[in-house]
């Protein structure tokens, strides 16, 4: 018999890719399993909060320094929620027999954005957190204000997903804290050129936590690999254009880092081609997640944030 309550998965204590980013959770639809979010800014204001959603298997670790960066611009204190989903970060697992999906991922974003009784947000979706976005615009267009896809878009690159499960599969079945160490360097190593050993470190462990005997630990439900493991690389996935022009609700800006291999080129320019009114940018020499580390890209971000979030109140 399955258990009513979903368990969390184990996330050590401190882990370093979470400090600064406290978490609370809430609970979803099911009444078996939570999100985690961390607030921060000031909620009272007529500004439309800006909810950040990390990729498939990714959490909100992703967005720490974008969220430092960010709140420090404008008028500053602006309303963010991160957002860790269903299976990823500091949220709990699905029960063992409930399969991931984007569209249920969608109905708990709905269910985070009421419990928190935010009405219309402007949302930031990396990868599967901007299928998540399109979901949610094609169920709830009245929830969004604007929408900031980044490396997302209605096809994946099949060839990400083989990589990212060849490369994970891969890293974890390493022993020893120096292959491990070396293996994430490798991999992560092709999407930040120029960037040092410490720092490619640091990055591992917005993904992983590494165990007493070196091995490294998943911060995520390993069901998330098993559901794309039939994915190959040559497979042309189905186009979901439907759900991004759905997104035609709100304005909408589109990211896209020179080196990713989630986001074909050619999807991307058709989706500029399709929406010419929306604001596009590209983020020249690093790959998936993006790292937000340079002020320019921020500061376009938050512009586009600040031009359509602010809610205006109806004069009686």
């Amino acid at each position: 018999m399955e258990p009513l309550f979903s368990r969390p998965r184990k996330v050590p204590e401190g882990h370093p890719a979470f400090a600064g980013l406290p978490a609370t959770h809430i609970c979803l639809g099911d009444a078996r399993t939570r999100a985690a979010v961390h607030l921060r800014g000031d909620f009272r204001r007529d500004r439309m909060p800006l909810v950040c959603l990390a990729g498939y298997h990714r959490n909100m670790s992703d967005f720490s320094a974008f969220a430092a960066h960010f709140q420090r611009l404008g008028t500053g204190d602006w309303p963010m929620v991160l957002i860790d989903l269903p299976g990823r970060g500091r949220a709990d697992d699905r029960p063992r027999k409930t399969p991931y999906s984007t569209l249920a991922d969608a109905d708990d974003l709905a269910d985070v954005l009421a419990a928190l009784g935010i009405g219309k947000a402007v949302l930031l979706g990396q990868g599967h957190g901007g299928q998540v976005a399109m979901a949610l615009a094609a169920k709830h267009p009245l929830l969004l204000g604007g929408t900031i896809l980044l490396d997302s878009g209605p096809v994946t690159d099949s060839r990400g997903i083989v990589r990212l499960r060849n490369n994970l599969a891969h890293v974890e079945a390493l022993r020893g804290a120096k292959a491990v160490t070396s293996g994430f360097r490798r991999m992560l190593g092709g999407d930040y050129p120029g960037h040092s050993e410490a720092e490619l470190d640091q990055l591992a462990l917005r993904s992983h936590w590494f165990d007493k005997r070196g091995r490294a630990r998943p911060l995520f439900d390993p069901r998330l690999l098993k559901q794309i493991k039939d994915i190959g690389f040559d497979d042309i996935l189905v186009a979901q254009w439907p759900l991004y022009d759905a997104l035609g609700c709100a304005p909408l800006m589109l990211l896209r880092t020179q080196l990713t291999d989630q986001l074909r080129r050619e999807t991307y320019e058709e989706m500029v081609n399709r929406r010419p009114e929306g604001v596009a940018l590209t983020i020249a020499g690093q790959g998936s997640p993006a790292l937000f580390d340079q002020q320019a890209e921020i500061e376009a971000v938050a512009a586009f944030v600040f031009e359509v979030g602010i809610v205006k109140r109806r004069v009686a």
